[in-house]
């Protein structure tokens, strides 16, 4: 029986959706979001007949906008995870939030709920970039909302940060980052613009019609912001995320430890034993499989070794400790020389990577060229 400490529960529902975005997640006006939220205490309840959950640390709940939820509806998704869960034995409990929607009273709620982390959405704190990307809220309401937040007691708080935005320049990036140190909350991820298929920025790209810069503007960005972070306290523990001393994000810790964890909800996603597995993603084929009393799985993949092997790399270099050898090994009973040998050693002759203290980690070059180098711990990298 693997133990498995994670658990995600994904609520893909929106007052607004951004144009960048293509997680699973629908426009909420008119949404069954009650019997949603009745589908995932099914899904939860029969996974955890199968697989209990002996070890549970962590517990974080996405979307999609969590916190779009009515406050009577987010009160019923704290009495479902408390049915299941023994929230005061939590390591860490998060929400994601949205500024615009973070009222007083669904603070309360998710306080008294045991919610310790809150992961807020700021993206960005120009103005008039904020509407270009489709977000609704403005810069003075991450302030109000972390202002909010902490007359609550909440002193866990990320803010979510966005570069290589449409027509944006390094000079905006650091005033957002000005904003954000104002702030003074314990944690940030940074994370590039990625223009994915079936989003409005998509469709604009392919017409001609976004302009985005050019690629080393965008590496000046991100040295920019490792740069400004570490000044301000803010130590780099992965490529997109920065947090004070002891406040590390330990669900997505588990991640990139390629560990197990449970995914609720539609379009969510498990890593079970060696199975990874991903749910239906419309939102009333997920409630019509659990009201049959069926598992809502779109696809179930039971992973190779050389998969688990792949993966293993490929997430433990996104940590800046990168990846020990000794736990590799212990794991795998082999070396990761064994396998990727010439290779580790070609990309150390290259700058990209470095093995020291036992672990092998990516260089600050390295981290500038992050895809490039996980791409030769796939099969024919």
């Amino acid at each position: 029986m693997p133990l498995i400490r994670a658990m995600y529960i994904h609520i893909p529902f929106c007052t607004h959706i951004c144009h960048y975005c293509d997680f699973n997640k629908v426009f909420l006006k008119g949404q069954p979001v009650d019997q949603y939220l009745e589908a995932l205490r099914k899904e939860i309840a029969i996974v955890f007949r199968e697989h209990p959950p002996a070890a549970l640390e962590t517990v974080y709940i996405g979307g999609g906008t969590p916190t779009a939820l009515s406050e009577k509806q987010l009160n019923r998704l704290m009495d479902i995870i408390h049915s299941f869960v023994d929230a005061g034995k939590l390591k860490e409990f998060t929400v994601e939030a949205n500024p615009g929607d973070l009222t007083g009273e669904k603070l309360a709620i998710l306080k008294a709920a045991g919610v310790n982390r809150l992961s807020i959405g700021a993206q960005s704190f120009n103005d008039s970039l904020l509407e270009r990307i489709g977000r609704t809220h403005r810069a003075k309401d991450v302030y109000e909302a972390v202002e909010q937040a902490r007359k609550r007691g909440f002193e866990n708080i990320n803010i979510d940060l966005m570069y290589a935005l449409p027509g944006q320049t390094a000079s905006d990036v650091l005033r957002s980052l000005d904003h954000l140190f104002r702030l003074d909350v314990p944690h940030c991820s940074a994370y590039s613009l990625i223009v994915e298929p079936k989003t409005v920025f998509y469709n604009l790209l392919r017409k001609g019609m976004l302009a985005l810069p050019a690629e080393d503007e965008e590496a000046d960005m991100y040295e920019r912001i490792m740069e400004e972070m570490e000044k301000r306290g803010l130590h780099q523990y992965e490529i997109s995320n920065f947090a004070k001393k002891g406040f590390e994000s330990m669900h997505n810790r588990i991640y990139w430890d390629n560990e197990n964890y449970y995914g609720f909800g539609a379009g969510a996603h498990s890593y079970i034993g060696d199975r990874r597995i991903a749910n239906i993603g419309p939102v009333k084929k997920y409630i019509e499989k659990l009201e049959a009393g069926q598992l809502p799985v779109r696809e179930e993949q039971r992973l190779s070794l050389r998969e688990r092997v792949e993966e293993e790399m490929f997430l433990g270099l996104r940590k800046t400790e990168g990846v020990s050898v000794a736990k590799f090994e212990k794991k795998f009973g082999f070396s990761p020389f064994a396998w990727y040998g010439e290779r580790i050693r070609r990309l150390e002759e290259e700058n990209l990577l470095a093995f020291e203290g036992g672990k092998i980690r990516l260089t600050k070059k390295g981290k500038l060229l992050g895809n490039v180098v996980f791409l030769q711990f796939l099969v024919g990298g």
